[in-house]
């Protein structure tokens, strides 16, 4: 047990040097916590008589709520998430999903709202043809992570994903217009490292008009933990510009006022 409790220790030290995903409490969400048990106990599947006070029908008990992707109960959510800034992201499942996500009579969604502790919306359909729908998913990094989580667990569970390989889809998250070209970077480098690193697909459409809010979007393809590491380092690199810019306009001097 010491030498596992030491190996696990190091994973740990590892990880947070390596900050795979920056800006994303992995403690306050449990994924690598010394309580958080992987594989859910036996009695919480077998032969189990009660179920545990806040067993959830549709997402199944506390332990395995996560499954796949190992995020915790909604017991993990903290202040920090509380506060944290609010993050949008477009994720687009398949059409045919839609009615495994949302549940009878809207009950899925609603939990893996509360859940996740995110606001989850399903855009009405452009066009009935269309092969996927957009869900816009708003919250904090650990909200986001949940949820998304979530989505692609239930994808995978109502077999919307081919069972040799992870499924991915797609995401579009908004960044500053002006921080478009360090996603990029000079020559293309800096988002075909993004790709190496992440083995999520990166792209950074030409030509975008920014929106009302100077925004443009960057669009992520990827199995979920790529994504997920890709939507970290795209937000880091936003942080870093916002920095640079706040700096810049502290250090640039105030026009005198006219002497009268």
């Amino acid at each position: 047990m010491k030498k596992l409790r030491e190996a696990h220790e190091n994973d740990v030290a590892s990880l947070n040097q390596t900050n795979m995903m920056p800006g994303l409490n992995l403690s306050a969400l449990g994924i690598f916590s010394s309580g958080l048990s992987v594989l859910p106990p036996a009695s919480g599947l077998h032969g189990s008589l009660s179920a545990p006070a806040n067993y959830s029908p549709l997402l199944g008990p506390p332990s395995v709520l996560g499954g796949l992707y190992g995020v915790p109960s909604s017991g993990a959510l903290s202040l920090q998430q509380a506060t944290a800034e609010q993050e949008v992201v477009y994720l687009f499942i398949p059409t045919p999903a839609v009615g495994a996500l949302i549940g009878k009579k809207g009950q899925h969604i609603k939990e893996l709202a509360h859940y996740a502790g995110a606001s989850i919306k399903i855009a009405a359909a452009d066009n009935p043809d269309d092969p996927e729908r957009m869900v816009i998913i708003t919250g904090p990094p650990e909200a986001q992570f949940k949820a998304q989580g979530r989505i692609y667990g239930k994808l995978k569970e109502e077999n919307f994903f081919t069972a040799k390989e992870e499924g991915k889809l797609g995401a579009h998250i908004k960044v500053p217009s002006t921080a478009a070209g360090r996603v990029i970077g000079k020559g293309g480098k800096t988002v075909n490292e993004l790709q190496n690193l992440t083995s999520a697909e990166v792209i950074v459409p030409r030509d975008q008009t920014p929106d009302e809010n100077d925004e443009v979007f960057v669009k992520i393809i990827g199995h979920f933990f790529a994504s997920q590491t890709a939507q970290r380092k795209i937000r880091e690199i936003v942080q870093q510009v916002k920095q640079q810019e706040r700096k810049h306009q502290q250090t640039v001097p105030t026009p005198s006022q006219p002497s009268e």
